[in-house]
């Protein structure tokens, strides 16, 4: 199989187990376009998300701009601000709950594809860490291994720094990335520097 297209190289597992995560994340992205991307709900929230972050985004910085207004003035401008921030709040929600129905599906593919790995790659170093890392890092890293060297790495930890970053920049490259105004946008979402 794949294994035996690299087999002659010196970095023939890792090398597997990084195509074999690259063509995961393209099958579960081709499954959310299918399920999700293309359909007409999605397109419309994830435009009603847009429009709603941009107009917080001019409310906030014309409010900020204004701050000689008076006392009325702003307490209405507060309750539009609210209100849009609802808004926004509700179709970050509708988008979350939208997009959950194919995680189920991608979760079925992760699973089956890293039981195929793990039965590949029962307790053989897939790689070497070029230092030793810290010791919550090395029960991830060394998980399954035997031996004492800590620079060894596991498939499942290469696997699963893999599968975070290319499945994250294909979205971003292919477009899917979540609007920049959905709550929870992304694995670690910023905070926003203006509301501080």
């Amino acid at each position: 199989m794949a294994s035996a297209l690299f087999s002659g190289l010196r970095y023939s597992d890792s090398l597997t187990v990084v195509g074999i995560s690259f063509c995961t994340a393209v099958v579960c992205e081709a499954i959310s376009w299918l399920l999700i991307y293309r359909t007409a709900s999605y397109k419309s929230l994830k435009s009603t998300i847009d429009k709603a972050s941009k107009k917080l985004e001019t409310m906030k910085t014309t409010d900020v701009n204004s701050a000689s207004a008076n006392l009325l003035k702003k307490t209405s401008k507060t309750k539009k601000i609210d209100r849009v921030e609802t808004s926004l709040k509700e179709s970050s929600r509708d988008l979350s709950m939208f997009k959950f129905k194919s995680g189920g599906v991608v979760a079925l593919v992760l699973f089956m594809v890293f039981g195929l790995l793990n039965s590949l790659f029962e307790g053989k170093p897939v790689a070497k860490i070029p230092f030793v890392p810290i010791k919550l890092v090395q029960k991830m890293s060394h998980r399954g291994l035997a031996g004492d060297d800590m620079t060894d790495c596991s498939m499942a930890f290469l696997y699963l720094l893999c599968s975070i970053s290319i499945r994250t920049n294909l979205q971003k490259f292919l477009g899917f990335s979540p609007p920049r105004g959905a709550a929870g946008a992304g694995l670690f979402p910023m905070p926003d520097p203006k509301s501080s």
